[in-house]
């Protein structure tokens, strides 16, 4: 009796192979792109900014950021692998968007909360349109 692995069963094949074609689209490298731009801003948002004396949030976002990023890096190379995770970055996004009334608490300056805003809702966006990416060649 012979026995075959895993890694070549048909079905595992076809889908791999699915998914490579998904994320080998230029649509697809844009967003890929795009949320590790994402990713990288929300790393050094504190410095370019200036979230002076804000040590909580600046943490914050320099570990979301790098987590993002690390994200993003992964849809770009092993996609059939992480596309599950697509869902983790909107949610990293979501994060972005609150955490300046949740890790800083009263936060009373208004770059802060715009810019965690507009970060937070990119990778939002970012995150979803990545989970759509292995599903637009169904």
């Amino acid at each position: 009796m012979t026995t075959t692995r895993i890694e070549h069963h048909p079905d595992l094949v076809a889908m791999r192979a699915q998914y490579e074609r998904a994320a080998s689209t230029p649509v697809a490298q844009g967003i890929e792109g795009l949320s590790l731009l994402t990713g990288l801003y929300l790393a050094v948002s504190p410095w370019i900014v200036g979230f002076n004396g804000a040590t909580t949030i600046r943490t914050n976002n320099l570990i979301t950021g790098l987590a993002l990023a690390v994200l993003a890096f992964g849809f770009g190379s092993v996609y059939e692998r992480t596309r599950g995770m697509s869902m983790a970055a909107a949610a990293i996004g979501v994060w972005t968007i609150i955490a300046p009334f949740v890790v800083a608490g009263n936060v009373d300056t208004k770059r802060i909360i715009i810019s965690n805003a507009i970060a937070g809702g990119v990778a939002v966006l970012l995150g979803f349109a990545t989970a759509a990416v292995g599903r637009m060649r169904r």
